[in-house]
């Protein structure tokens, strides 16, 4: 079902800097092709500066097809557009889209109302079969010209659900006097008039701080959105109220049983036959729909090669360690945090899984104590979105397992991570990227690696 609660933060603040007018002053505006997206999912495009040639710019460096750099959020390859220049960077230009003169063919209307504003989607507007192409596109130019390694990426398999998939969403709020319903007087009495209520929402597109009112997601699920009125609704009351010093977020998430409404509490999910249950405050991947096909590629591509043993690293709850488990003799899981691993244990015990195992502690101290044989152990490795820390790596080097199956919510820090394989002697066999995410620039990327 769902749950919410609130986690307190310091506000923010920010000395803005100098805007930099070269070589385009605030609020320029101009028009440009799209050529390309990044795997920001940002378009780009490139323009010749006015009385410059591209050669000559010494002091504004060039790309290498020539021309200077115009980066337009909601834009698509092919299109033409007119741009307003907002921030100029050392070798390109941001700019906020004005008007779209030549449409792209697989532009679409979105769904949401708010998608432009709102800095949570980048692709509503391009279809579904084009949001896959492009984000399989993005994972073999990341492997080239971060790993320098050329690759076939599988095709991206695509989420059940575009829309209405994400069982948890985290909005934002500004504490603070301008929330209540009586602001002061200019002399600093009561009674004066009410002063506007903070947004309640996510960040607003282009800003780091700006926050936008968002009250309904179309990408969260139907529960969710179900609820997220009340949950408002409360909050508003209690700003109003005085009650929050600092600003804070919400946490909504929807379960598959249950009705939740602590963060500390317990949240149950099923995954497959697999049923798991784990903080909701704690990490767990945010499509349940797409779950059962993710995990199970993973199954397969860590027992492919034959390992009898398996080592989850950063094994959270148990999400992956437990849906390998029947098809390895024994697997060992670990885990920083002490809560995640004591409910990995309880859920092995809940599914009758008694080959596994799991212990807290830092992931770069996995292998110490080992009785596995290296060369016939799979590891499965899913890392915060910065990759894995080098100590990590060179453990992980030392003692040689014979496959490697990297799960990363980040591909630009997977490839980086991937030259530090190639070059310890592991041989890639397979890149497949999973859309977790519909609508937005964000996926998981799955890559096997195989010793010698």
């Amino acid at each position: 079902m769902f749950c919410y609660a609130i986690y307190a933060k310091p506000p923010s603040v920010v000395k803005k800097k100098k805007f930099n007018d070269q070589p385009f002053p605030y609020h320029h505006e101009l028009e440009v092709e799209i050529a390309t997206l990044t795997n920001l999912g940002v378009g780009l495009g490139r323009i010749p500066l006015p009385g410059s040639q591209p050669s000559a710019l010494s002091s504004q460096p060039t790309q290498p097809q020539g021309g200077w750099v115009i980066m337009v959020p909601f834009t698509l390859p092919g299109e033409k557009v007119r741009a307003r220049v907002y921030r100029n960077h050392k070798n390109y230009s941001e700019a906020d889209l004005v008007a779209v003169l030549t449409p792209s063919p697989h532009r679409i209307d979105p769904k949401c109302p708010l998608f432009g504003s709102c800095g949570g989607c980048q692709y509503q507007h391009l279809t579904y079969a084009e949001q896959l192409k492009w984000k399989r596109q993005q994972v073999e130019e990341l492997l080239k010209f971060m790993a320098g390694f050329e690759f076939a990426v599988n095709p991206v398999i695509g989420s059940p659900r575009e829309f209405g998939y994400r069982s948890k969403i985290t909005p934002h709020f500004r504490a603070g006097r301008a929330n209540r319903p009586d602001g002061p007087r200019a002399d600093g009495s009561s009674g004066g008039l009410a002063l506007p209520l903070s947004p309640i929402g996510f960040l607003k597109q282009g800003t780091r701080f700006d926050l936008i009112d968002v009250p309904r997601c179309e990408i969260a699920t139907p529960e969710i959105n179900a609820k997220l009125p009340e949950v408002r609704e409360r909050t508003r009351q209690r700003l109003a109220a005085g009650e929050y010093k600092r600003d804070a977020t919400l946490l909504l998430r929807h379960a598959q049983e249950g009705v939740i409404t602590d963060y500390d509490a317990v949240i149950h999910e099923k995954v497959g036959d697999l049923r798991l249950h784990f903080l909701a405050r704690d990490f767990f991947q945010n499509n349940p729909f797409i779950l059962p096909a993710f995990t199970g590629y993973v199954r397969e591509q860590a027992a492919g090669s034959g390992a009898r043993f398996l080592v989850d690293a950063y094994c959270g709850s148990g999400l992956f360690a437990l849906s390998c488990a029947p098809a390895f003799e024994r697997v060992a899981g670990i885990e920083l945090s002490e809560t995640s691993i004591k409910f990995a244990a309880e859920n092995a015990a809940a599914n009758g899984l008694k080959n596994a195992t799991f212990r807290a502690g830092d992931a770069a101290q996995i292998f110490a104590g080992l009785e596995f044989p290296p060369a016939e152990t799979a590891v499965v490795i899913d890392p915060p979105r910065k990759g894995c820390d080098e100590s990590f790596l060179n453990q992980l080097f030392a003692f040689g397992p014979r496959t490697v199956v990297y799960v990363s919510c980040d591909p630009a820090t997977q490839m980086r991570d991937l030259k530090g394989f190639l070059a310890a002697g592991y041989r890639l066999t397979a890149v497949q990227p999973f859309d977790l995410f519909p609508q937005t620039r964000h996926l998981e990327c799955v890559i096997t690696l195989v010793r010698g």
